[in-house]
């Protein structure tokens, strides 16, 4: 049996549904951060010379001490192997990000940085084909008059 608190009504170990407002404040001030550091930043990693890295999300810990960074690498020749090339790049210089984030941030800790690859645009790139293909447009074309409901019944 799980308690009720009196005062919500809902039960006291129940989970959060997703992250608090500090969570996603906190993940947007390091995501813009880090975009500053990645643009001014040499990074010595021959997987990391020549591309641009799109920093898409910040996924914040409760305790704001560990940031989950999505990333997507663009550039000549950055696909499939590439892209986990410059990940793993990334997270060897993570260490050393951390550090030029803890100058750019003004917050309590400066959390430890974990880079992974962002499929969504993936997603998005392949939800795009389908919209395009012939059969699915001819199901999203709107009939040229309006239907009616038969309020009569």
């Amino acid at each position: 049996m799980s308690r009720v608190s009196a005062r919500h009504g809902k039960s006291r170990h129940q989970a959060p549904k997703g992250p608090s407002q500090r969570q996603l404040r906190a993940g947007e001030l390091i995501r813009h951060a880090l975009v500053e550091i990645l643009l001014e930043e040499p990074l010595a990693d021959p997987a990391l010379t020549d591309v641009s890295i799109t920093v898409s999300e910040i996924r914040m810990s409760p305790d704001l001490k560990h940031a989950i960074c999505f990333v997507e690498p663009l550039g000549a020749g950055v696909t499939g192997a590439a892209t986990q090339e410059v990940v793993k790049a990334l997270n060897g210089a993570a260490k050393f990000l951390r550090g030029r984030l803890g100058r750019h941030i003004d917050m309590r800790f400066t959390p430890d940085l974990k880079f992974f690859h962002d499929d969504s645009f993936n997603h998005a790139a392949r939800i795009g084909a389908l919209f395009d293909n012939p059969r699915v447009q001819a199901d999203l074309d709107l009939p040229d008059e309006p239907f009616e409901f038969d309020t009569d019944s």
